[in-house]
């Protein structure tokens, strides 16, 4: 296949020399457990022939743990807390305590204390991970690391301004309205009564930044939207209410910088309802059909949206992008975009890529090698400003 071809002609000019590539992992997130799985198939990928891996693992409570104690969290599928060897830690953001700056924020580099890591691979899923945080250290760290930077990560992770920026560009998508946990606390029959006159039902709410399905709920009556509103803002003081139509879910990897390539397309059928939590990570019933059966048509209109989506909040590296399809009219509507996906090899965008003709292991060295472009390009940026002589 042609990217086939792109692949090997990268990997042989852009790899010359051993690379040491620390690997991010855990969080302070619902989805830690997610991102250490993850993090086991990234360095099952890595040759150690050209790669050094560095594993560097981040407990519940914000312990950066790096060294033997982060392999053996991949055993265990949890990162531990061991304060003892701990290379830094998040504050706690509800501690009314002031941190100490210098302790808690050393370089990101020096984490190992065995030397500068020349990438990294935030293997991060959520909040912590993939809303932009992490790669404001990244960038303060002057590191290269895979995937999209800070804005990309911050507007995709917050569905709200995501939703805003698909207006802003005119992406088709279902109609949504969103609001305040203050809002639902201060007046929720005016909030419900306000829904129903703009969006009606069935409805779906979710928080505006949380994955995994965490916090949402399907409404079908006044009841139901009462108590989806109440969970939603349990996680978030947004939140986002959306239209629900009877849909496929259809789903797309994209890959690269500034000229992306898109996958075949894939679709999701839940177990369920809707392809909640438990139809992702615990029932085990929900199907991935690859390639998904769409007409040529919807297919060449799925990858352009992608595309154009994909640049339009500036994404770099990866990103699975998720569409509806509706079954009456075959209308395609742009859903989400996610800058760091579930990435073990069982999850979805890889294997949109290796039914598109790229094998797990050659995706995670692409994704370096993103990484490495991304970093140089912005090294050229003029970091000073000399005032013209008059």
């Amino acid at each position: 296949m042609i990217y086939q071809e792109v692949y090997l002609q990268r990997s042989c000019t852009l790899l010359t020399h051993r690379l040491r590539v620390g690997v991010l992992f855990g969080g302070k997130t619902g989805e830690h457990e997610v991102s250490v799985m993850s993090a086991q198939s990234v360095l099952r990928a890595l040759n150690p022939d050209k790669y050094e891996v560095v594993p560097i693992g981040i407990s519940k409570s914000g312990n950066f743990i790096p060294g033997p104690q982060a392999m053996k969290s991949l055993e265990d599928g949890c990162v531990q807390d061991n304060d003892s060897i701990a290379a830094f830690t998040i504050p706690d953001t509800m501690s009314d305590t002031i941190p100490d700056m210098k302790s808690n924020f050393p370089v990101l580099s020096d984490i190992t204390r065995a030397g500068k890591l020349d990438v990294v691979f935030p293997v991060l899923h959520g909040s912590f991970g993939e809303d932009g945080t992490i790669q404001g250290l990244l960038e303060l760290a002057s590191l290269p690391y895979v995937g999209s930077g800070v804005l990309a990560s911050a507007v995709c992770m917050d569905k709200i301004m995501m939703k805003k920026l698909f207006q802003a560009h005119g992406f088709p998508q279902v109609r949504f309205e969103s609001l305040t946990r203050r809002q639902v606390e201060t007046d929720v029959s005016e909030v419900i009564a306000h829904i129903e006159r703009t969006i009606g039902y069935p409805c779906f709410v979710k928080p505006a930044n949380l994955g995994s399905s965490v916090g949402i709920s399907k409404a079908n009556s006044r009841d139901t939207l009462k108590t989806a509103l109440s969970d939603a803002a349990q996680y978030d003081r947004r939140l986002l209410v959306e239209e629900g139509l009877d849909v496929r879910e259809i789903e797309i990897g994209v890959l690269g910088n500034d000229y992306p390539k898109v996958s075949v397309p894939g679709e999701i059928i839940p177990s369920g309802e809707f392809y909640d939590y438990r139809a992702k990570y615990i029932s085990g019933d929900s199907a991935l059909m690859i390639p998904a059966v769409v007409s040529e048509e919807q297919r060449k209109e799925i990858a352009d949206l992608a595309i154009r989506a994909y640049l339009a909040a500036d994404c770099a590296g990866l990103a699975r992008i998720d569409f509806f399809v509706e079954r009456s009219t075959g209308r395609v509507l742009l859903n989400e975009i996610n800058t760091m996906p579930g990435f073990t090899e069982y999850s979805m965008y890889p294997k949109l890529w290796e039914t598109t003709g790229l094998s797990y292991a050659q995706l995670v060295e692409e994704l370096i090698q993103c990484a490495l472009e991304r970093h140089e390009e912005v090294r050229r940026n003029v970091t000073e400003f000399q005032i013209p002589e008059s």
